[in-house]
């Protein structure tokens, strides 16, 4: 099982990963990432690898679980 964290300390809200990756993240009222369900599927885990690696803050994670 794959898993999207977000590391509150680092995101400065850029938004990029809700843009790559609507099906599972969205924004907040301030514009910062609010991770939707517990795991990845499958179908969605090369989005899932972009929107973490496009982050500009390092601060979307993708982990295995």
């Amino acid at each position: 099982m794959n898993r999207l964290t977000v590391d509150p300390i680092a995101c400065r809200g850029h938004g990029l990963c809700a843009e790559i990756l609507p099906e599972l993240i969205t924004l907040d009222e301030w514009g910062y990432p609010v991770v939707r369900g517990e795991t990845v599927p499958p179908p969605l885990l090369p989005e899932a690898r972009r929107a973490a690696g496009a982050c500009p803050a390092l601060a979307l994670r993708l982990r295995k679980s």
